[in-house]
């Protein structure tokens, strides 16, 4: 029979629900019956994708001896960390403090019935550990209770200082982005791009934070040319390697390995968000055509595969198919030379390395650019070479698409779809491609629609049911994806949306210290509420407000929204001192509060005029520059904007903060003002 997960959305949920293990969700039910009962909870989070939660599932969960322990010992909770990162955050940082050691997921927590405290953390446990552990902690709970919870409160204590980890900064500087820029090029790996050793992490905030120091110094005498090195290095051997898929596009999670070359096969939402959008920086900044290719590709994967029909973007990809991983993505050479005729497998294979030795477990290859096209001494062109390896692409594609796929998680998350939005926004930008555009819009309207409820966002959207209230990341993510789009394209109520969602930032979430906690003021009570400043899988969600509410405050002036992100960098400054390199998203809102956003709006009734100037605006790489293009019906438009009116056929208003220079009517005087902002 199945248990009570079966009543949820979650997929990783549902893939419990046939378990011998009694699960429940966590909810207000499950916590009373630990109560009633007086037995601790076993607290298992993981999500959909996760090789190891798959592994630990199989070996324990499925078990039935396994399970009767679990049964009679614990009261069992089993939570998607994707719809409940705020139970995440808490138990991840929970098991750093018990266990010294990092988290990750699985995660499994042990907690006392009344006030949810740790007695014992792990992640991943082989099963006869497994049983072990589990028979061992029920009796240290039973004959220690009491000190149980001195130890829980104790913890507790600790989570909270950890959020007042030193007195609110003083005056703002430049110190911490001098100190992460060093940083970054201390931890750079010469070779093969990317910072540390293996596993190998993308880190696309690093690949910013590098293009923005390349940016900032770019007219000096002197300008930083070792960090454009750092970032389009990383950039080139991330999308030859095998983290990149060669044939659909989109990436995967990390690198195993220094060299790119083997990865976590799992395919995340956010990864490829931050990524597509980092390739289309790198295309503006330089005119790669290979960076303009990645992002392009990326995009066309994520509209292909992670959109749903109404709009809203999917979560991630398995790893694993037919209970390996990987394995949907492997070739060996007979397999490919079956589908391609003589000569595109000759050039594809010693293009992508099928023609080398087995780079992969079970004598298979992953695909990886082993040697450049010109490289291969072909009669051929370089044009004629790219069409002929894009057709022997597709044939394998078409091939790789009949196997058995990878499961696809298809809830769809607010935070995540924000960081979407932005990427597809900015690809649409940069490499002017208006169907991007059209994907951001679709799941914007998507999110309006079904988890825009009564003025607050629900997190979570799966089988027509929108849960879970939504998180700091949600609010923040999305108004900044809101106003990436209005760069495009100008909408209103996309501007009315933005605004309100910053404005439940100031009213619902804002810590009066300063910051962001990661959940409202009228969230459920848990043991404690994280206020996180640093980058994890995605940016900081303080870091992110405190950007977009530079930017608003800016555009509209409004000085509200502007004081809530000084707040929030008073708040971070201990941190962004002692450890600036984790902390990119407040970096880069550091950098706009030191050097306020250039802000351009151009007006006008002729439409092909005021495209032409936005092409103008948006053409290269400028970081901190924000531009829209405003057509002259729009009405009712908020703060410093209604002042930004149209006069004739087309002209343009340019702000440095709060400096504004006399409009420009004629394009050439446009152009010069942008060259003397920079």
């Amino acid at each position: 029979m199945p248990n009570a997960l079966a009543t949820e959305t979650s997929p990783y949920l549902l893939q419990h629900a046939d378990n011998p293990v009694d699960w429940l969700a966590w909810n207000a039910a499950s916590l009373q019956r630990a109560r009633q009962q007086g037995k601790p909870i076993l607290l298992s989070i993981g999500y959909s994708a996760c090789h190891w939660c798959h592994v630990m599932a199989h070996e324990s969960f499925e078990d039935a001896a396994t399970a009767e322990l679990m049964n009679a010992l614990f009261v069992n909770i089993k939570v998607d960390r994707e719809e409940r990162p705020d139970l995440d955050k808490i138990y991840q940082a929970a098991h750093q403090l018990v266990a010294r050691a990092p988290g990750g997921w699985p995660l499994t927590v042990f907690l006392t019935p009344d006030e949810h405290m740790p007695i014992f953390t792990g992640t991943y446990f082989p099963r006869e550990l497994f049983k072990q552990v589990l028979t061992r902690v029920e009796a240290y709970f039973k004959t220690h209770a009491q000190e149980v919870r001195t130890q829980g409160r104790a913890l507790r204590e600790a989570l909270e200082r950890l959020e007042r980890s030193g007195a609110a900064g003083g005056e703002l500087t430049r110190r911490p982005l001098q100190a992460a820029r060093e940083h970054l090029g201390s931890s750079f790996d010469a070779d093969h791009g990317g910072f540390g050793d293996a596993p190998k992490f993308p880190h696309p905030t690093h690949v910013e934070s590098l293009l923005d120091a390349w940016h900032r110094t770019a007219a000096e005498q002197d300008p930083d040319l070792s960090a454009l090195h750092m970032a389009t290095l990383t950039l080139t051997r991330m999308a030859e390697r095998g983290l990149y898929d060669h044939l659909a596009g989109g990436f995967f999670r990390y690198a195993v390995d220094r060299y790119w070359a083997i990865p976590h096969f799992e395919k995340m939402l956010y990864d490829n968000a931050a990524l597509m959008s980092v390739y289309a920086d790198g295309y503006a900044a330089t005119g790669e055509a290979l960076f303009a290719r990645i992002a392009a590709e990326t995009a066309e994967w994520v509209m292909k595969d992670m959109q749903s029909g109404d709009g809203g973007y999917y979560a991630p990809l398995d790893a694993d198919s037919e209970g390996e991983e990987g394995k949907y993505y492997l070739w060996t050479p007979a397999e490919a030379a079956a589908v391609l005729d003589a000569e595109e497998f000759s050039l594809l294979g010693e293009h992508l390395g099928l023609t080398d030795a087995p780079n992969f477990e079970r004598s298979a290859w992953h695909l990886q650019v082993r040697k450049p096209l010109d490289a291969l001494g072909l009669e051929l062109t370089a044009r004629q070479a790219r069409e002929r390896l894009q057709g022997a692409r597709r044939k394998l594609l078409a091939v790789r698409q009949g196997r058995v796929a990878p499961g696809r998680d298809e809830k769809v998350l607010v935070g995540w779809n924000g960081l979407m939005i932005r990427a597809m926004a900015r690809a649409a930008r940069h490499l002017d491609r208006a169907d991007l555009a059209a994907s951001a819009t679709r799941a914007v309207d998507f999110i309006r629609s079904r988890l825009w409820i009564d003025g607050r966002l629900r997190a979570s959207y799966k089988d027509g049911r929108a849960r879970f209230a939504g998180y700091l990341d949600d609010y923040a993510f999305l108004a900044e994806g809101l106003v990436e789009l209005l760069q495009y394209r100008w909408r209103a109520c996309d501007l009315t949306l933005a605004c309100r969602l910053a404005d439940v930032l100031l009213e619902h979430f804002q810590d009066p210290d300063g910051g962001f906690f990661f959940t409202a003021h009228d969230h459920e009570a848990l043991l404690h509420r994280p206020k996180p400043m640093a980058d994890e899988s995605t940016p900081s969600g303080n870091g992110v407000a405190a950007r977009v509410l530079i930017r608003l405050g800016h555009l509209l002036g409004e000085p509200r929204y502007l004081a809530a992100a000084h707040g929030a960098l008073k708040a971070a400054w201990p941190v962004l001192e002692r450890y600036p390199e984790a902390h990119g998203a407040l970096l880069q809102a550091l950098e706009l509060a030191l050097t306020p956003p250039e802000i351009i709006v151009i007006r006008g009734r002729d439409a092909q005029l005021r495209e032409a100037w936005q092409r103008c605006v948006n053409a290269g790489y400028h970081p901190r520059r924000v531009s829209f293009a405003i057509p002259d019906d729009a009405r009712d438009l908020p703060g410093l904007l209604a002042e930004r009116r149209p006069r004739g056929d087309v002209l343009a208003y340019v702000c440095q903060g709060t400096q504004c220079r006399a409009p420009a009517t004629r394009l050439e005087d446009l152009s010069a003002a942008l060259a003397r902002a920079g």
